[in-house]
C-alpha cells in the first residue's frame, strides 16, 4: 500500500488510482529560455524517482510533464538576442534534453508544448466566459475572476481577505479585481501571438497548464506534481480555472517538492550562488548529482555545496566497492528477501527514499561480510543492490568504470595500468623502495592504489 502525501488535504493518503492499475502524473516543467539549473534538477530528479518507483511497483504510468514555450521571459530573451524566440526555445530544449539524459532522467510519455495546444487553450477560456468565470475587457485581455469562483485558496489554504494583501493592478492591466490573473493578454505591438475571438495574442501561463493536462489526461486525474515555488499562485490558479471549466476535481493528489539551497542560501544570480546543471557537470559525474539530489526526501529542502558533494561522493565509492568483483550480471538476485521488503516499505511510505537508502548501506554491509565467505551469496545480493538501486536511477554503471571516474581527461589510464604492474612486480621481488616509489608517482597523479586478494586496483581520488 502506497502512501503519498497529499499537498491539498496536508496529510498522507493511502494512493488510490482511479483506474485500478493505471496512474496519471501531470508535471509542470521548464520556461525554455536558459539551460537547466540545480532547481531544475531537483524537480525532475524527484519525480523520476516517484514515476520509476510505481512502474517498479506495477503500475502502467502516464507521465506527462510540458514545456513552456511562449512566455514573456522567452520573448524577452529572444529579443535581446535578436532571434525568434521559438529558434530560442528549440535550442534550450534541445540543451534540456541532453541534460535530462546525462542525469538519467527518463523523458516523459508525452511532453506537450504549450505554443501546440492554443486551440485547446482558447477553448478553455471560452467555457469560463460562457461560465461567467472570466471576462474581457477592452484591450482584449481576458481575466479569471476570483471572486466568482468560491473554492479559490483550497490547495495554499489562503483566504479571500488574505489575497488582497499585496494585490495591486499593474500599469496596462485592466482587471476588475487586484487578485484576478490573465487568461489570454493581446499582443498587438510584439507580433508573438495568435488569433482568438479576443483578438490577436497569447495565453497567460497558468491557463497553459490547464489546458495541456486535461488535453493529455483528462479532466480528472490521479497526481499533479511540481516545486513547492509553484504552489501559489500557480497551482492554485489551475485548480480555480480547470475545475471552473470543468465542474470536476482537478487532480486527486497534489504533491510538491521542497526547494534547494546553495550554501545555506537561495539560489540567485545575484548572490552569485546560480548553478546550471552543465556547469556541475564538468566538474562531477552526474550520478553524483543524482545522489545529491534524490538522497533526502522529496518533500524536504535540499542544501548544496562542495560538502555535500564529497558526502555523496563518499557514498557512491562505498556501493561500487562493495559491487566490485562481484558477478552482479550472471548472479540471480535474492527475491521477496528481509532487503527488498524493507526497501519496498521505505519507498511506499511516501517515497522515503532516505530510508530506502538506510536499507542499501545494510546491504552494502551484508554484502562485504560475505564477499570472502559465501561468495555465491554475495552475487545474489549485489545483484538486488544493483536492482534497488536501478529503482533510483543509480549504481547502473561498472563498478571499475565509476571509482576510475572519466580517466580519459584526468589521468593517462595506460600509464596508470603500467605503472600498477611494476609496483607489483616490486612487490613480488620485495623491493619496498620501489614499490612505495611507484605508489607515492601514482598520488602525485591523483591516483588510489587499492590492494586486494586478487591484486591491486586503481580508482582517481575525486
Amino acid at each position: 500500500m502506497i502512501k503519498i502525501y497529499n499537498s491539498l488535504t496536508h496529510k498522507k493518503e493511502e494512493f488510490k488510482p482511479r483506474e485500478a492499475g493505471k496512474v496519471g502524473i501531470y508535471v509542470c516543467g521548464i520556461t525554455t529560455y536558459d539551460y537547466l539549473h540545480l532547481g531544475h534538477a531537483r524537480m525532475l530528479l524527484a519525480f523520476d524517482v516517484v514515476t520509476r518507483y510505481l512502474r517498479a511497483s506495477g503500475f502502467d504510468v502516464t507521465y506527462v510533464r510540458n514545456i513552456t514555450d511562449i512566455d514573456d521571459k522567452i520573448i524577452n530573451r529572444a529579443k535581446e538576442n535578436g532571434e525568434l524566440f521559438s529558434d530560442l526555445t528549440r535550442r534550450f530544449i534541445d540543451a534540456m534534453h541532453e541534460d535530462e539524459r546525462a542525469l538519467s532522467v527518463l523523458p516523459p510519455d508525452v511532453e506537450p508544448r504549450a505554443t501546440s495546444h492554443i486551440e485547446e487553450i482558447v477553448a478553455m477560456i471560452e467555457r469560463l466566459l460562457a461560465k461567467d468565470m472570466a471576462y474581457k475587457v477592452s484591450n482584449g485581455d481576458v481575466y479569471f475572476s476570483v471572486m466568482n469562483f468560491p473554492d479559490y485558496g483550497k490547495l495554499s489554504k489562503k483566504k479571500m481577505d488574505e489575497l488582497l494583501d499585496g494585490a495591486r493592478i499593474e500599469v496596462g492591466e485592466l482587471k476588475k479585481d487586484p487578485r484576478d490573473f490573465v487568461l489570454w493578454k493581446s499582443s498587438p505591438d510584439d507580433g508573438v501571438g495568435w488569433d482568438s475571438p479576443w483578438g490577436y495574442g497569447r495565453p497567460g501561463w497558468h491557463i497553459e497548464c490547464s489546458a495541456m493536462s486535461t488535453c493529455c489526461l483528462g479532466d480528472n486525474f490521479d497526481i499533479h506534481g511540481g516545486g513547492s515555488d509553484l504552489l501559489f499562485p500557480h497551482h492554485e490558479n489551475e485548480v480555480a480555472q480547470s475545475e471552473a471549466a470543468t465542474g470536476k476535481t482537478f487532480a486527486n493528489v497534489w504533491m510538491h517538492n521542497g526547494p534547494l539551497r546553495v550554501d545555506n542560501e537561495k539560489m540567485s544570480k545575484s548572490l552569485n550562488n546560480f548553478f546550471t546543471v552543465r556547469e556541475i557537470l564538468e566538474n562531477y559525474d552526474a550520478e553524483v548529482i543524482r545522489h545529491l539530489l534524490i538522497a533526502s526526501h522529496y518533500r524536504s529542502p535540499i542544501n548544496y555545496s562542495e560538502q555535500s558533494l564529497r558526502q555523496s561522493i563518499s557514498v557512491l565509492e562505498r556501493f561500487y566497492n562493495a559491487l566490485k568483483d562481484l558477478d552482479t550480471a550472471g548472479a540471480k538476485s535474492l527475491t521477496n528477501s528481509r532487503f527488498e521488503k524493507a526497501f519496498y516499505a521505505a519507498m511506499d511510505d511516501d517515497f522515503n527514499t532516505p530510508e530506502a537508502f538506510s536499507v542499501l548501506f545494510e546491504m552494502v554491509k551484508e554484502i562485504n561480510r560475505q564477499k570472502f565467505e559465501a561468495p555465491d551469496a554475495a552475487n545474489q545480493l549485489a545483484a538486488l543492490l544493483v536492482k534497488l538501486g536501478g529503482i533510483l536511477g543509480l549504481l547502473q554503471s561498472p563498478p571499475e568504470e565509476f571509482l576510475r571516474g572519466n580517466v580519459a581527461a584526468e589521468v593517462d589510464a595506460q600509464k596508470v595500468d603500467q605503472l600498477i604492474a611494476a609496483r607489483e612486480q616490486a612487490r613480488g621481488d620485495k623491493d619496498w623502495a620501489t614499490a612505495d616509489r611507484i605508489r607515492d608517482q601514482l598520488a602525485e597523479m591523483k591516483v588510489v592504489v587499492e590492494d586486494g586478494a586478487g591484486g591491486s586496483g586503481w580508482r582517481v581520488e575525486r
